[in-house]
């Protein structure tokens, strides 16, 4: 027997910035496709017009970019089950909420949003604090169930807006086994009827993600936990459309936590916690503000996803650092744990700092030109990478570049004197001005050639190299900060440093 080839999908609102939690989701969909020679689908979920925000489908396909996390079908590649926005299949939804109404599985409400709000006040109680449009509500409403078939037709005909809604039943369950959690049992007695085709035509994501997980013969869907409340709804029409043989799998991942445990990550965390939660900067199109993304907070794309990979999951062996190729070759749902995440800015941190020891000079350096422009700062790419080379173990971001090497760029314009003054003497003044000399003279200007130089005047006068190399420091940095001293002397050429020897100077002994 030929086994189905692996479908998953992707299928985010295009309301707003691109939440980690989503980011989470589209790896472990990512990984599981790859690992069986699937493929991965990018749907866009656009069907509330309301909350749809220009841009944001741009945003989620440049985020999946950034993280190397590229989908075989989607809006901006094409592919044999498109369109792959669910506004663009609009046409298609009607005729299955209708099969729906016909089997009985469904009805048509034409309920003013007046008499729902009038509903909800009337039930409300004490135990019932929100009451919901469900079987005892459904029969004191206008409605198909409520309305005599004469009646209901007449409304359809003078095209009075309705809603179709599921037909939930009563005391029925209905479960499913998680890939994640094992068997869910739910009971149907809990759940409203909810709205699946809106008055404007469009479905709502009840009745769109199973017919779009069906059309596009998706075999696996993995989601947030906060979705497995409306399980029984989708069950349920996987059943009544007559499906049930090609319902996906499904697992539903843990949440991403607060830092302290309590309650999901929300973006109000990050602001007051001052962290990033969105894979990128995102700016809100109606207020301008701008929220800030790992990606522009200096994080590479891979620390970002290998981060993102330990939360929540782990391979048993306790190795923390995976490539792509090691993280699809060793994930699986059932290291997934059930409980939340708690995220850590700090593990998160020690994920970049990591990549960024291993990372090539070079694309550090062109990661980190942008800082400089900012800045009005001119440096060749060359020079930026031997910096960055000399100072990225003392950084957790690209970013930090510049804390660690701004002396690189401009001369310090101030000498923090304290540190020398106390032990200064005009023998320490000679010995650089004759060091000066012999620098000037060097044919080899490499660290080590201007160590061995250094030491060897300091030892001819009887000075200790120890009580020198500190002063030097300041001449160069400003401060007693750094790489290691000759490196940086031999970064700024030859003409640089004699430079700042002769300032550095002024400054002690005026």
């Amino acid at each position: 027997m030929q086994h189905q080839k692996v479908r998953v999908r992707f299928a985010p609102s295009p309301t707003g910035g691109l939440h980690l939690g989503g980011v989470r989701t589209v790896l472990f969909n990512y990984l599981f496709a790859k690992q069986h020679n699937g493929e991965f689908v990018l749907r866009i979920e656009d069907t509330d017009q309301t909350r749809y925000v220009p841009g944001a489908e741009e945003y989620i396909i440049e985020c999946l970019r950034w993280c190397g996390l590229n989908a075989d079908e989607g809006p901006h590649v094409g592919g044999p089950y498109a369109p792959y926005r669910q506004s663009e299949r609009k046409a298609q939804y009607r005729q299955y909420a209708e099969q729906l109404v016909a089997a009985g599985h469904a009805y048509y409400a034409f309920d003013t949003p007046e008499e729902l709000e009038e509903m909800r006040s009337r039930l409300k109680t004490e135990h019932n604090p929100s009451p919901q449009y469900n079987a005892a509500a459904r029969q004191q409403m206008r409605n198909s169930i409520s309305l005599s078939a004469e009646e209901t037709a007449a409304l359809l005909e003078k095209g009075t807006p309705h809603v179709i809604r599921i037909k939930m039943p009563q005391g029925e369950e209905v479960g499913f086994t998680d890939m994640i959690r094992g068997h869910v049992q739910f009971n149907t007695s809990t759940v409203d009827d909810k709205v699946l085709l809106k008055a404007d035509g469009m479905p709502t994501y009840h009745l769109a993600v199973v017919v779009d997980d069906y059309l596009m013969k998706i075999t696996h869907a993995f989601r947030g936990e906060e979705w497995l409340p409306s399980a029984p709804v989708h069950l349920l029409l996987w059943k009544y459309l007559g499906w049930e043989a090609q319902m996906p799998n499904w697992a539903h991942l843990p949440l991403i936590l607060k830092p302290d445990g309590n309650g999901k990550l929300s973006k109000r965390d990050g602001d007051r916690l001052g962290f990033p939660v969105y894979a990128m900067n995102w700016a809100d199109p109606k207020t301008g503000d701008m929220t800030t993304g790992f990606r522009e907070k200096g994080f590479l794309p891979e620390a970002f996803v290998n981060m993102l990979a330990m939360l929540g999951w782990n391979d048993g062996s306790g190795q923390e650092i995976f490539t792509m190729d090691e993280l699809i070759a060793r994930f699986s749902l059932d290291r997934v744990h059930k409980a939340g995440a708690k995220f850590d800015f700090e593990k998160a941190k020690w994920f970049n700092h990591q990549y960024l020891l291993h990372a090539d000079n070079n694309r550090l350096a062109e990661l980190f030109m942008p800082v400089l422009k900012e800045k009005n700062v001119n440096a060749s790419p060359e020079y930026v990478a031997t910096i960055a080379g000399l100072v990225k173990e003392r950084c957790d971001f690209v970013n930090d570049i510049w804390d660690h090497a701004f002396f690189f760029f401009q001369a310090p314009e101030t000498f923090d004197i304290a540190a020398v003054k106390p032990k200064w003497n005009a023998d320490k003044t000679q010995f650089f001005r004759d060091w000066a000399s012999i620098v000037e003279g060097l044919s080899d200007f490499s660290a080590t050639s201007l160590e061995e130089s250094f030491k060897t005047l300091a030892g001819s006068m009887n000075i200790k190299p120890g009580e020198l190399q500190l002063p030097f420091r300041i001449m160069l940095c400003g401060g007693k900060f750094g790489p290691p001293v000759f490196n940086i002397a031999e970064t700024l050429g030859k003409h640089e440093t004699i430079a700042r020897i002769m300032r550095g100077l002024d400054a002690i002994n005026a």
